[in-house]
């Protein structure tokens, strides 16, 4: 099987020599014959970019670093923080407060000296995608949202690269590999993205701490096997594991003629705006009919006695962690069909973990009919927490 990351390459570029000690390190893959010098001398050579050094980053990292991967890249803007480290292998207690990235790479380098380590402390978006993306052979997707996913998705198939994509959610995880030039991209297998309200993450409905190791060796799995073309990887099949019942299940994947990024009439041509494809508008936050409120104003609310309630979208789970007292508590994938529990007259604050499904469910009630003012948490009660009640756990 011809390998697309090495076809164009020839005599002008040639693959790099092992020094004796890289052999000694890479010797198990040595002896197979899958793998062999040569195999060893293309993972030397390859580029990885790691779209988020989290959950699924962490194992695919360490992984492709022990495993001789040449260059590594991550691109993450957060820092770490206590709740990462139940499943975010990369960093430690002493990393808390410090950039993802850094982290992630002082890890790297722990594992693999010879590693070339790059770290790109921003946000992926429809600007940057490209440019960062096109020193790269292969793209891993370990983001969290599916704005960033369907970016990753476009970026990949219009400069001619595979993306290695990854989800965990719970118990659950999906593995696959998007490569335009050979099958089906992401937007064959979901033309339309989940709405906010449906699409969820680990940091809102949780997530067992192996999971993301598990599927995030499957990824590491994948980028070795694309890097040595392999002739049987997760191009054109959709992985699905669920580690409570412990089954594997592999669907086929068929690329659409009538996608718009990869089908025969494509109409996509460059990235475009994935808020808004995603049904997310970032507009939402200063309309009037759904302002947003600090927790300070909204204590300053409470202690004045002010006739409002308080709705909390979060999961009955999260409501064992912290709630605040006199919050009428309804999940968000409910509120549409709660009105009954509610006084749609009364101004009222929606409440979540982090401000932001809250205000999906302001604009949902909104819909419904509801008359009163709403006000959106900002920060939710992990800023709560921060800035009022310390003793509520920030999770």
């Amino acid at each position: 099987m011809i390998n697309p990351l090495y076809e164009e390459r020839g005599a002008a570029d040639p693959l790099p020599n092992l020094s004796r000690e890289e052999i000694l390190r890479y010797s198990r893959h040595l002896i197979l014959p899958e793998v062999g010098i040569e195999g060893q001398k293309k993972l030397k050579k390859s580029k990885v970019l790691l779209v988020g050094a989290g959950g699924l980053g962490s194992p695919a990292g360490l992984y492709l670093a022990a495993a001789g991967v040449g260059s590594i890249g991550f691109v993450d803007h957060d820092r770490v923080e206590p709740s990462n480290l139940q499943r975010q292998i990369l960093h430690g207690t002493a990393d808390v407060g410090r950039l993802k990235t850094d982290s992630a790479r002082d890890a790297v380098l722990r594992i693999n000296p010879n590693a070339r380590v790059s770290g790109y402390d921003v946000s992926l978006n429809s600007a940057n995608a490209l440019e960062i993306l096109k020193t790269f052979d292969i793209i891993v997707d370990g983001s969290d949202n599916f704005a960033t996913r369907y970016l990753i998705n476009d970026a990949c198939a219009l400069l001619g690269k595979p993306d290695v994509y990854g989800a965990v959610y719970r118990f659950t995880g999906q593995a696959a590999v998007f490569d335009a030039r050979r099958g089906a991209c992401l937007r064959c297998l979901m033309p339309e993205a989940p709405t906010p309200e449906e699409a969820q993450n680990c940091g809102e409905g949780g997530v067992l701490g192996v999971l993301p190791c598990i599927v995030g060796g499957i990824l590491a799995a994948e980028v070795i096997k694309l890097v040595l073309g392999a002739p049987s990887t997760l191009i054109n099949r959709y992985l699905t594991f669920d580690a409570w019942t412990m089954r594997f299940h592999t669907f086929s994947l068929d690329k659409k003629p009538s996608c718009p990024l990869c089908g025969d009439h494509p109409e996509i041509m460059e990235p475009v705006d994935y808020e808004r494809f995603c049904g997310i508008n970032g507009k939402q936050e200063e309309d009037a009919a759904c302002a947003q409120i600090t927790p300070t104003q909204l204590k300053n609310l409470l202690d004045t006695g002010a006739d409002i309630q308080i709705i909390d979208v979060r999961f009955p789970e999260e409501l064992k962690i912290s709630v605040l007292p006199g919050s009428v508590c309804i999940p968000l994938q409910k509120i549409g069909e709660s009105m009954g529990l509610l006084d749609p007259a009364r101004d009222a604050v929606l409440v979540c973990k982090k401000g932001e499904k809250s205000l999906t469910a302001a604009f949902l009630l909104r819909e419904e009919g509801y008359r009163g003012r709403l006000l959106n948490l900002k920060g939710g009660l992990n800023a709560w927490a921060k800035e009022i009640d310390p003793s509520i756990p920030v999770y």
